[in-house]
């Protein structure tokens, strides 16, 4: 049943990023990535205030499954990413939170490039 409640999770997370993001789009058109900013922004304040409320309150462990890592899974991971940089800054852990802000984002923009080209190394061994 937790794989179903995450795999329903995930696709309305997914279908309301698009949706979301699409929306945003069309009304800031432009080359800014405006519609993916907002979608992260929402899935931070969502994930900061939905781990509040699942934190205060006992709700059962399969809502929190389809909240956190369906929807929220689906919507933005980066969501994810800024919980756990909060919660290590809470606990005052600053060099790891630290380390994670900077692993999370400068090394995943450089495997974004790496991915580019291996991509385009593949192509030009195929030729």
């Amino acid at each position: 049943m937790k794989y179903v409640l995450i795999f329903l999770g995930s696709g309305a997370g997914g279908l309301s990023r698009y949706i979301l993001s699409t929306l945003v789009y069309d009304a800031f058109p432009g080359g800014f990535p405006v519609g993916t900013l907002a979608v992260n922004w929402i899935g931070c304040f969502l994930i900061g205030f939905l781990s509040a409320l699942f934190g205060r309150f006992v709700l059962p462990p399969d809502l929190r499954l389809f909240v956190f890592v369906g929807f929220l899974g689906g919507f933005t991971t980066f969501s994810a990413f800024g919980l756990e940089t909060y919660n290590l800054l809470r606990e005052r852990e600053l060099p790891a939170a630290l380390l994670n802000f900077l692993l999370a984002n400068g090394a995943g923009i450089v495997l974004v490039f790496a991915g580019f080209l291996l991509f385009q190394i593949m192509i030009k061994v195929m030729r």
